[in-house]
Formats: C-alpha cells, structure tokens, sequence
C-alpha cells in the first residue's frame, strides 16, 4: 500500500496492481462508508482483460486520513484527479460504485482529459435526496459495534467484503471511519441533483444497476434520455453492492464494454 498527499494534507491510501505492457487502466472508486477491498474479487478479471488496475480508499475512508479537512463533492473529485497526474494513469477508465461512482461522474464531466471511459455501478445523477443524510446517520448509528468476530460483522452487514475493513480494538471490531464525517459527504447530495453535469460528459459510460438496487426507477431511462449512447446493464439477483454480490457479472459488464469501445494498444 502506497499514499498521495491532497492539496489540504490528507493522505490517500492506494493500490497499484501494474501490468505490464497494459494498454488501459481502472481506477476503482469505492462507495460510502466502504473501502478498496471491496474490489478484490473484479481486479484479477480486469488484469486477465489487460487493465493496469489502481484502487484506493477515499478520504476519511479506510487506510486514508479519517477526520479530513473537507470532505465535499469537490474534493473527493480532486482527490481522483490527483492521482491520475501524479501516477501518470490518464487517461483511465473510472469504475465507480454508489458515492464512489458520483465521484466518477463528477470527475469524467469536468476534467474530460483524464477519462477514456466510465461506468458507473449504481449511480447517477438524480437528486435532490433530502432524506439521505438522515437515512446514512441512522444506519451507521444501527451497527452494533464493536462486533465481536468479523463473522458476526459479516452476518450483519450483509458480505464479509463489509467486514474486512474493520480495524480490531481491545473490545472487538470497529469500522474504519468516522460516522460524521460519513455523513457530512452526502450533505451536497442531498440539496442538489446533477443533470449538467451528467449531460457533459463525453466519453464512452455504461450505467450498471442492481435489479434490486436502489437507483431511482427512471433514473437510467433520464440518463440515456440526455446521453442517448449511454449503455444500461442490470444485474439479475443484485442490489446496490453489485461489486460484492455479483462480481462476475459485473466483471462481464464491463469487458464486453470496453471491447465495444475499441481499446488499442496506440490508445494512449
């Protein structure tokens, strides 16, 4: 595990998993209250597929500083960019899931030079969710922490790709993260929605959604409406987590889309 410093001091906490020769590379953007781990089961698929494969934990997650300075839209956004330049990636393909996957968007609508490609594992750019903030405060509040195993962590959260992140204490296993600063992310989320700058993108996206997932009903329908080459997949059997539900699936997704989009050697 390797780190870069923001702008504001916070030190990112990344993954390099080169290959050589590779013609692409993911950068893999977790979702809230998550963590890079939850990628481990797509990133052999995505090197076997020739991806250089870059996963990180995002600010106040993880391994990465907890109690950031700021923990804004803008600033999840420039932490990615950030690493594009100083890793030399660019241009990559964003792979995001839920908050990660907002920050994909963000980042694909305003710095179009560093994104060949995106997709976006449920997520889009519906809002404004008032209710959100509220909702993630009294889920966080539900965790019976510490847990006693990470079995038991498991159990609860519903994948042991959840419980892997915990750190072990004197009294048991605790999350990773600080719950304010957990929802103090979502509070732009909810008094804003982001059409405009869905509607700038211009680089090849798949939208992957869980059949049971939580993207709103028409939310998919509304992007394509504004991007019609936008591409919607469903997980059959799958809910948000699609990442740890249905990897291969998943997996899949994105590999028959990013033949479609005619990747080469030369791209770069």
């Amino acid at each position: 595990m390797s780190h870069v410093t923001m702008y504001d001091g916070t030190r990112i906490a990344y993954r390099d998993h080169p290959r050589p020769g590779a013609p692409r590379t993911a950068l893999l953007l977790h979702g809230l209250a998550g963590h890079m781990g939850e990628w481990d089961a797509l990133i052999p698929r995505l090197l076997t597929s020739g991806f250089r494969v870059v996963s990180y934990d995002a600010r106040a997650h993880g391994a990465s500083t907890r109690r950031p300075p700021e923990v804004t839209r803008a600033s999840y956004v420039g932490d990615a960019a950030t690493l594009i330049e100083e890793l030399a990636l660019g241009p990559v393909t964003l792979i995001g899931q839920s908050l990660g996957g907002h920050t994909a968007m963000l980042l694909a609508s305003a710095r179009p030079e560093l994104v060949d490609a995106l997709v976006l594992v449920e997520a889009g750019p519906a809002g404004p969710s008032p209710d959100v903030p509220a909702q993630i405060r009294g889920w966080l509040d539900g965790w019976p922490t510490p847990f006693r195993t990470l079995a038991e962590a498991a159990d609860f959260l519903g994948h042991e790709g959840w419980a892997r992140e915990l750190e072990e204490r004197a009294d048991g296993w605790h999350p990773r993260f600080d719950r304010d600063r957990m929802v103090d992310s979502l509070a732009e989320l909810a008094e804003n929605a982001y059409w405009q700058e869905w509607s700038r993108i211009t680089c090849p996206t798949l939208v992957v959604q869980g059949e049971n997932g939580t993207m709103r009903p028409t939310e998919a329908n509304d992007m394509r409406e504004l991007r019609p080459d936008t591409r919607v997949t469903v997980v059959a059997g799958a809910g948000h987590d699609v990442h740890l539900e249905e990897p291969e699936q998943l997996a899949e997704a994105v590999e028959e889309f990013t033949r479609s989009v005619g990747y080469d050697s030369n791209r770069r």
